[in-house]
């Protein structure tokens, strides 16, 4: 006998559906105090290393090292410049000296990590045979995430007012425009519209990018695992792409 799809759940299946939750909220809270342990970490490393005399590049790299940290875990405007300056073992000023202000750490802490994370998907958006291509990059885009999870954190992050939010969104725009440039060579070569490139570039890098903000959260699934779905749904969507497809439930 068919089950009415509008009745209300059984008690069996509301307890299943809580198990489910609960089980769920378990790993998200496991994930998240393992990031925050591996933050602390590396935060102890940096305290020690700075009761020790360092070069003016060394001190840099280290007041940088500390701020990603704190920037991650906190959000820009909770971290403040007396605790990475305590975490450094610096005095304030020296913070100054290097980068002028708070703002001024944070714009080249989120320079440099927009530039890995471009350079890193970018370096495998050259030419080959499109599958090993898609592959290489969405690879390379989970790779980033698996090992700067403080940087990856704090792209995701909102910007300092003064210098505007959508620092992710414009970095998922410059990797959309590479890879309309890519679809465009290819879908010249198969006779496709040249001018629906950019449509289907955004529909996969976006794709891409949301799987790999939900697992920045959820690191149940391992890399393989997640670039291997993500391929599979990309790939066997673009392989059966229609000249000029049209809507059947619009006629």
């Amino acid at each position: 006998m068919a089950t009415n799809p509008t009745s209300e759940p059984t008690k069996e299946e509301l307890k299943t559906a809580k198990k489910l939750l609960k089980a769920q909220e378990k790993v998200r809270r496991e994930s998240e105090r393992a990031r925050l342990r591996i933050t602390k970490a590396a935060l102890a490393v940096e305290l020690a290393a700075g009761r020790t005399r360092m070069s003016g590049h060394e001190r840099r790299e280290q007041l940088i090292n500390v701020a990603r940290h704190l920037f991650a875990e906190k959000g820009y405007e909770a971290a403040s410049v007396e605790e990475i300056a305590q975490w450094a073992s610096v005095s304030k000023p020296v913070i100054y000296e290097h980068f002028g202000s708070k703002e001024g750490l944070y714009a080249v802490i989120l320079d440099r990590e927009t530039r890995e994370l471009l350079d890193t998907v970018s370096d495998n958006l050259k030419r080959g045979h499109p599958r090993e291509m898609l592959e290489q990059a969405v690879y390379a885009f989970f790779t980033y995430i698996d090992e700067h999870p403080d940087g990856y954190q704090v792209l995701l992050r909102d910007a300092p007012a003064a210098q505007g939010s959508g620092a992710y969104s414009g970095l998922v725009n410059d990797i959309v425009n590479q890879c309309e440039n890519v679809l465009r060579e290819a879908f010249e070569r198969f006779g496709l519209p040249v001018n629906s490139a950019g449509i289907y570039a955004r529909s996969l890098v976006g794709s891409v990018a949301l799987t790999g903000q939900w697992w920045q959260e959820e690191r149940h699934v391992s890399k393989n695992e997640i670039v291997a779905q993500v391929v599979n749904f990309v790939w066997n969507g673009l392989t059966d792409l229609k000249a000029h497809p049209t809507l059947k439930t619009q006629q």
